[in-house]
């Protein structure tokens, strides 16, 4: 709907893998790179442009100093100087990362938006496992010229296997967006949206917040049981910050350029699942000494005796 051949558009790393799958380039550069990967954008010829990224998700300043180079009308004519057509983020509880934009950096961000006359895809599935009261305001709620797509998820406060969600933005473009699934998946399962429909017929609109919270009240624990594990046996071994949202803790491994084979054959091996950082990258043949775990599901005593684990094979990877 939004790309064609030799157009630019902005992600920010690291991101999630079943996005890098669709939009992963052949090197690592902050230049605009082909995509080489999926079967989602490979066809369409579309470039990457890696934004740096903290905890605290996208960096301003970064992003506009990258869009600066198109203030020179000497490469506007080039196909492969386009201005970006839209910036691909997950503003809350990013996966992997676990960063979360602040309401400031929102507002920042729309405003090159506006300068640059880019799109703003915001993927949010993770906005009601956000873990303050206030939630943060949304790009969608910024918008007021229609270049906001946001999309939504009941798959993390209800269930992963309903595979439903909801997107809204401008009309034209939602429109299109019908137009395509009319003619690939036809429509989400019936069955699906009929249980969904009658829980929000017995819940109602409080109800919902309601549960939502309770859910976001469930993660937070879960998270605060991981740091927990993570202060007692990796301090002095890796290095991390406390997620705001989402379901994930990413974190350093000091003293190891790349955690894949140590992720991915030993810590297995010592019945330890993590994911390398590799994995979330543009390019995932770059060494990362960084890792993603989940605190969705595992109990108190996996977590300290998952880490516990890890330790170990760090202290023997580092010896």
């Amino acid at each position: 709907m939004l790309i064609n051949p030799g157009d630019n558009i902005l992600l920010d790393e690291p991101n999630f893998s079943g996005t890098m799958a669709a939009v992963r380039p052949r090197k690592f550069t902050l230049e605009p790179v082909r995509s080489r990967l999926g079967a989602e954008l490979r066809p369409l010829g579309c470039n990457i442009i890696k934004v740096p990224s903290d905890e605290h998700g996208i960096i301003p300043k970064a992003l506009k100093e990258i869009l600066s180079r198109w203030k020179s009308d000497n490469n506007m004519h080039k196909p492969s100087n386009k201005i970006p057509k839209f910036l691909y983020t997950v503003p809350n509880g990013g996966n992997p990362s676990g960063s979360s934009l602040t309401a400031e950096r929102k507002k920042e961000i729309y405003k090159l938006a506006q300068e640059y006359n880019f799109l703003i895809i915001e993927d949010d599935p993770y906005y009601f496992v956000q873990f303050e009261k206030i939630k943060a305001p949304s790009f969608l709620s910024m918008d007021v010229d229609g270049r906001v797509i946001r999309g939504d998820s009941f798959s993390k406060i209800i269930s992963s296997g309903l595979r439903i969600g909801f997107i809204t933005g401008p009309e034209p473009l939602i429109d299109r967006i019908i137009r395509h699934v009319e003619s690939s998946t036809m429509q989400t399962s019936t069955f699906t949206q009929v249980l969904l429909v009658q829980l929000f017929k017995k819940w109602g609109h409080t109800g919902f917040l309601q549960h939502a919270d309770r859910v976001s009240e469930f993660y937070k624990s879960q998270r605060d049981l991981m740091l927990a594990a993570a202060d007692k046996w990796l301090t002095g071994l890796a290095e991390w910050y406390s997620p705001k949202a989402g379901l994930f803790l990413w974190f350093k491994i000091k003293g190891i350029s790349d955690t894949y084979q140590m992720i991915m054959e030993k810590a297995l091996e010592r019945g330890v699942s993590l994911l390398p950082g590799r994995d979330f990258m543009i390019d995932c043949s770059e060494p990362s000494p960084f890792v993603r775990a989940s605190f969705s599901y595992a109990s108190a005593h996996q977590m300290d005796q998952g880490f516990q684990r890890l330790a170990e094979l760090i202290k023997e990877e580092t010896a």
